[in-house]
């Protein structure tokens, strides 16, 4: 959660419900809370049309707050709302306050008006809205991401094409290097040239097909990446760490963007999602398990790097085993809270601008020299 909206100053909300074509306006007066609905095309020029009309002043964009939720279109309505002057929140519908419960009708209408209303009463859970560019960028880490997903997938189908026939193929990723699969490619023939006992080899073929297309596909987009983390200074300096890389270093700086946006390290935890659920009721208090709120990609590299981390630092393998207390079925739970830490210290890294400090030796050149008694 970025933070709550206040609407106090504004003397008009516009609430927009964005759809995929169409979508339902609210224009709400805060002083009497009259409101009136129009609907309007998704698109650019509608509604940079639809705000420019509301601007008879120089003053008037002030005074209007617009409020959308997060959706796949906020990006440019974002950016077209903030070129005219207008102020914006962008709420987010995750947060328990915008959850839709035991109510027995909700149209469009209903939500723009619910944008309002808690825009109003300075209830609206809102997101922080990056640039453009930082946007791009972060698509593209997550299309690599989806690049990489897909080509698990298609390995998987061609280990079941071979096991269907019972023909055997090389553990992990033996099969995977250019001996491996030109060996698999003397099995494979065109569809349209298998009869009817073949047609495995046909499906072996576009499998194989797609598999070169999509590595072909995740090598421009990692030299893409690789160039864009190159030329960033964030992500050498989050490389500095034992155990990142500029896979986890990139992904870290696309989501944090800002990074003085968060004011503790437990608002950078929750956004992560690496944060215990908190369930209290009387004298009942108990931790559960993680929220899984945020971003899952950040969430998921970090719990992945987390063992890296591991193995390649001392501080990092003391603070598991503390968690853990030797108990083997703590192990997850504790890596799970060392990916949280380290978050924190990348956090931390980037708001101070200093480089990796290894915890142990930075406590080992601070700690007191004792003096020496006689004996």
């Amino acid at each position: 959660m970025h933070g709550l909206c206040s609407s106090s100053s504004y003397a008009q909300i516009v609430a927009l419900d964005l759809g995929k074509f169409n979508s339902v306006v609210c224009h709400f007066n805060p002083a009497d809370s009259a409101h009136r609905f129009e609907s309007v095309a998704t698109s650019p020029q509608t509604v940079h049309d639809l705000l420019a009309g509301l601007i008879r002043t120089p003053a008037d964009a002030a005074s209007i707050l617009v409020v959308f939720e997060t959706c796949e279109v906020c990006g440019w309505v974002h950016d077209v709302a903030s070129a005219l002057g207008f102020a914006v929140a962008v709420a987010n519908p995750c947060h328990e306050a915008w959850r839709w419960t035991k109510v027995k009708r909700k149209t469009d209408k209903d939500d723009a008006l619910k944008l309002a209303r808690m825009a109003l009463l300075n209830q609206l859970p809102t997101v922080h809205v990056p640039s453009p560019a930082m946007r791009q960028r972060r698509r593209l880490v997550h299309h690599r991401q989806s690049l990489v997903r897909r080509r698990t997938q298609t390995k998987n189908q061609v280990r079941s094409i071979f096991a269907q026939q019972g023909l055997p193929l090389p553990p992990r990723g033996k099969a995977w290097t250019k001996a491996g699969v030109a060996q698999m490619e003397k099995e494979s023939r065109p569809l349209a040239e298998c009869g009817e006992l073949e047609l495995w080899r046909g499906r072996l073929a576009v499998e194989l097909a797609l598999l070169e297309a999509l590595n072909q596909q995740l090598a421009l987009a990692e030299a893409k990446l690789e160039a864009l983390g190159s030329a960033d200074e964030r992500v050498k300096l989050l490389c500095t760490v034992p155990g990142v890389g500029r896979c986890l270093a990139e992904t870290v700086v696309c989501h944090l963007d800002d990074v003085k946006r968060f004011k503790s390290a437990g608002q950078v935890g929750s956004y992560a999602g690496l944060v215990p659920r908190q369930m209290e009721s009387g004298q009942m208090k108990r931790s559960g398990r993680i929220t899984r709120r945020g971003p899952s990609l950040l969430r998921g590299m970090l719990v992945e790097v987390a063992w890296m981390v591991y193995r390649h630092n001392a501080w990092a393998r003391e603070f598991v085993e503390r968690l853990s207390r030797g108990v083997k079925g703590r192990k997850k739970i504790a890596i799970v809270a060392l990916a949280r830490k380290l978050l924190v210290i990348l956090w931390a890294m980037l708001r101070e601008n200093r480089p990796w400090r290894d915890p142990a030796a930075a406590a080992t050149a601070t700690a007191p020299t004792r003096p020496l008694t006689p004996a």
